[in-house]
């Protein structure tokens, strides 16, 4: 597929994936949907990739929904919103999730409306500076939507979630990140190279644990601690047999660095 609104790369483990859009803050359209859903796919589907890195062109990481895509439906009327959401956003979010390697957001500028749960939907979000993260729905009457209203009470606990939702202020990374809503705040100009590193670090490390780890944190929150210790015994069966442990333990053994391969 020829993209028009993204960038896309996979190079020695590493997947990049840029927002192209920056005359519009990176907002998505419909074309940006199928664009990023295809490169996401195609992720599923290589499994030389150990990582994946998200990030906008230009002055924003994502504005959100390009409201001019969807001012009004067929003859003039009000658009419905929910298909938009339904085919869109929804998969977009669950595919963030269920990838079977690690996600990095980053967050070079703005991330407002969808843009921000969108990076809130990746494993790690490091944030340059001077971004901001906004929950903008109430602005226009709209409930925050792209995962906003089920992972916002969860990292921040209730007051904060509905503060930011409520009033659509802006967030500062730096505070982001005390509040742990983020892993990191950099630097504007440390954020490429603090990207990279963590990028290379992910890309050679063992991905078939990082990607249980992934999943057992986040579907761990709708299981009992009795549950949730299945499920690690489970995963530890599995793991055990992998060819990553094998490494791992023996470069311990050996006192040297390991060398994974993913599998």
């Amino acid at each position: 597929m020829t993209y028009q609104t993204i960038l896309f790369e996979l190079s020695e483990g590493i997947a990049r994936l840029t927002l192209n859009r920056p005359e519009r803050l990176n907002s998505f359209n419909a074309a940006m949907h199928a664009e990023v859903q295809d490169a996401l796919a195609a992720l599923q589907r290589d499994t030389s990739a150990r990582v994946l890195v998200i990030t906008g062109a230009g002055r924003g990481f994502c504005a959100g929904q390009d409201l001019s895509d969807r001012l009004v439906a067929p003859g003039g009327a009000p658009p419905d919103l929910g298909p938009s959401i339904e085919r869109g956003y929804k998969p977009l979010i669950l595919a963030l999730r269920r990838l079977p390697l690690p996600v990095i957001a980053a967050v070079n500028g703005v991330a407002a409306g969808a843009g921000a749960n969108i990076a809130l939907a990746c494993d790690l979000v490091i944030a340059a500076r001077s971004a901001t993260f906004i929950q903008a729905f109430s602005k226009i009457g709209l409930v925050p939507d792209s995962g906003g209203t089920w992972i916002l009470p969860r990292l921040l606990g209730p007051a904060r979630a509905l503060g930011l939702a409520l009033l659509g202020e802006k967030l500062p990374a730096e505070q982001a990140a005390q509040w742990g809503l983020i892993w990191r705040c950099v630097e504007d100009g440390q954020l490429t190279a603090e990207v990279d590193t963590l990028a290379r670090h992910l890309a050679a490390a063992p991905t078939r644990g990082l990607a249980r780890t992934k999943q057992a944190m986040l579907e761990g929150w709708g299981r009992t601690l009795a549950e949730q210790l299945d499920v690690e015994r489970d995963y530890q069966q599995e793991l055990g047999h992998s060819a990553d442990y094998a490494e791992g333990v023996a470069a311990f053994m050996e006192k040297r660095v390991p060398h994974f391969t993913g599998r």
